[in-house]
């Protein structure tokens, strides 16, 4: 990724439509180890008889001084200081591959095109896998925001040729229909949906469902609606062993794993989000259940356990031999 220090960027809550743009600022780059060597990433897991690789997408930064509800500035900025962060917030962009025998599906499929110098780096990472495009059969979104749904389409054509795109009816209703404009929908959101999602519902290649609902075989969604209508989260199951994909439940994992009521900007119902939150992170604990969470750090495989105030996250054990 880019060095960003001394760089002037553009933290906008309109990037994810959703309001007024914040200025311009200068802002120093958080304190990491970047590594310059290719511009996609990947890391590979097993689960049961299957393999998962997480796939980046790339990184930005996100003032959330702006966007986060339910904690005070000096607040996020001592739980960002305890984790090794600083404002703005390096918020990665993961999306994730499933191999099974006869299938090669994607969750999520990153940003695209839409948010400029960020996020896009998607078919890199899937080239780094060993993964055309034209080989995804099936594509589960989590939601329908730009960088997750973004990277459908590219110069106004489909990416994914051969796939099957499975979202939620409930978002499918509200991105895609006009109507909704005069009830909190932004035009540029509408746009986005019908040059991404739209290409392949035009071409009867999207697949919606409703609610809690199995997908295929081993593959489960799950209705955490609140952050947008239709959210979901996905379950995939393989010899005895199962992941769950997590989707935007979790943002900024220095603010919202100690303290799980704080929300997000980009959350359409607040407080629906904040309840989705707290009933499955308690859940997930309890279970000990293995997690891919769409922006915590790269890869954002792993675990939460409880902790004494929240949860905390552990990261997957990493294996990398024959």
């Amino acid at each position: 990724m880019k060095n960003i220090k001394g760089l002037t960027l553009f933290t906008t809550l309109a990037l994810f439509g959703g309001g007024a743009v914040i200025a311009p600022q200068a802002v120093a780059a958080e304190t990491s180890v970047r590594i310059q060597a290719t511009k996609g990433s990947i890391a590979r897991y097993q689960v049961g008889d299957a393999q998962v690789i997480a796939l980046s997408d790339g990184s930005l930064p996100l003032d959330v001084h702006q966007l986060l509800n339910g904690a005070s500035e000096a607040e996020i900025n001592s739980r960002l200081a305890y984790a090794f962060r600083t404002n703005p917030h390096e918020t990665s962009i993961n999306a994730y591959l499933v191999l099974t025998d006869d299938r090669v599906v994607l969750i999520d499929t990153g940003a695209g095109e839409l948010m400029g110098e960020f996020g896009g780096r998607l078919t890199d990472s899937l080239a780094l896998a060993g993964y055309t495009p034209d080989q995804v059969t099936d594509i589960l979104i989590t939601h329908l925001h730009l960088d997750h749904a973004g990277g459908l389409s590219a110069k106004g054509h489909r990416v994914f040729q051969n796939a099957t795109v499975h979202v939620s009816q409930s978002d499918m209703d509200r991105f895609l229909n006009p109507a909704n404009l005069s009830k909190g929908l932004e035009k540029i959101d509408l746009e986005r949906s019908q040059k991404t999602v739209g290409l392949y519902d035009s071409q009867g290649k999207v697949r919606p469902f409703l609610g809690d609902s199995v997908l295929f075989n081993g593959m489960e969604a799950v209705s955490t609606a609140g952050h947008t209508p239709g959210h979901s989260l996905y379950r995939f199951t393989s010899g005895g062993e199962s992941i769950v994909f997590i989707g935007d439940m979790i943002h900024v994992g220095a603010v919202q794993l100690p303290k799980p009521a704080v929300t997000i900007h980009f959350d359409v119902d607040q407080n629906q989000a904040r309840a989705q939150r707290q009933k499955h992170f308690a859940q997930l604990a309890k279970t000990r259940q293995l997690i891919a969470a769409s922006h915590l750090n790269f890869p954002g495989v792993g675990y939460l356990r409880t902790a004494s105030e929240g949860y905390e996250w552990v990261p997957a054990a990493y294996k990398n031999r024959d």
